[in-house]
């Protein structure tokens, strides 16, 4: 386990932590490889304005990073009617992909282009800290990839999953995807019987060797991910495929054990985040079941959340 000590995000860094009473605006960042969501606040929490660009994940550049996080927020100062706003009266809360890589997360810092503020931390803690208000709770957000976060009442903290859509990522798209993939590549060779995911997965990669060795070699995370919900159609209903109502449960029984190791004494809030989670919230045992509620907020909320929690820190 890799439990932190205290709530503090990875990296904090201040550019003028001195004049604390020069920060007039919070912003808060939800980052990774597919967008950039950002809330722009007043001081006392008001919110401004909001606004999306492209990816802001670390793995993809700090340079690209920063520049999709300031083209987000000059949409939210525009939405806020703020013509012109000074970085240095900005305090900025980030939960980025990427963020527990040390080398990526200086390299990001480096480039900072002068908020008063800067918290960094990974997009999963944010999402913790929106979903239960900044509170103690655990989170399994299970999407494209999948992983769990926790925060608990005496103030440690642990990430448990999220090892990537290659080798873990367990209950996830794309994890149903590759076991969609292998299920329809066993059954093109004879090895098992082509029920109807297996040809309804041909119809997508290809019904051929050839062109199933080419689907693949061009395929990446996304793609298997989008495999996922040819298991889902194939899992219920009128001539149900037991193969995907098979890796249905299983998706299920992945999510309940990163939920259990989270919190095994079932003491804390759990919010359900993601479309996979989402969707198979309804096959989730009573144990888990009982525990769930509903997000308060998302991982742009909880970047609020966590500058807040640093300003708070640095007043005292």
């Amino acid at each position: 386990m890799n439990s932190a000590s205290s709530t503090v995000p990875a990296h904090v860094l201040g550019s003028d932590v001195v004049n604390l009473a020069g920060v007039a605006y919070l912003v808060g960042v939800d980052g990774g490889g597919t967008g950039t969501r950002l809330r722009l606040s007043a001081r006392d929490g008001r919110l401004l304005g909001q606004g999306e660009a492209g990816p802001s994940a670390l793995g993809q550049g700090a340079e690209q990073a920063w520049r999709h996080i300031q083209q987000a927020l000059q949409a939210a100062a525009a939405q806020a009617g703020i013509a012109e706003l000074p970085l240095s009266q900005c305090a900025i809360g980030l939960g980025l992909s990427g963020a527990s890589v040390v080398s990526q997360a200086m390299d990001f810092y480096a480039r900072q282009p002068g908020f008063a503020v800067v918290a960094l931390d990974g997009d999963g803690f944010t999402t913790v800290l929106g979903a239960h208000g900044g509170q103690p709770g655990a989170v399994v957000a299970a999407g494209t990839g999948s992983v769990g976060e926790v925060l608990r009442r005496d103030g440690s903290r642990d990430c448990i999953s999220g090892w990537g859509w290659i080798v873990g990522d367990e209950g996830s798209g794309a994890w149903l995807g590759l076991k969609a993939i292998r299920h329809a590549q066993q059954a093109l060779d004879g090895r098992v019987p082509a029920g109807a995911l297996a040809r309804a997965i041909w119809a997508v990669a290809g019904d051929d060797r050839e062109a199933m060795l080419d689907w693949c070699s061009k395929a990446g995370q996304h793609a298997y991910a989008s495999l996922a919900r040819l298991v889902f159609e194939h899992a219920e209903g009128e001539g149900a495929d037991p193969v995907a109502a098979g890796f249905v449960a299983e998706a299920v029984v992945e999510l309940e054990r990163l939920a259990l190791a989270l919190d095994p004494a079932a003491e804390l809030p759990l919010a359900l985040c993601g479309s996979i989670a989402l969707r198979l919230a309804p096959k989730f045992s009573g144990t888990i079941a009982s525990r769930c509620v509903a997000p308060q907020g998302d991982s742009a909320d909880g970047a609020l959340h966590l500058i807040r929690g640093v300003l708070q820190r640095l007043e005292q």
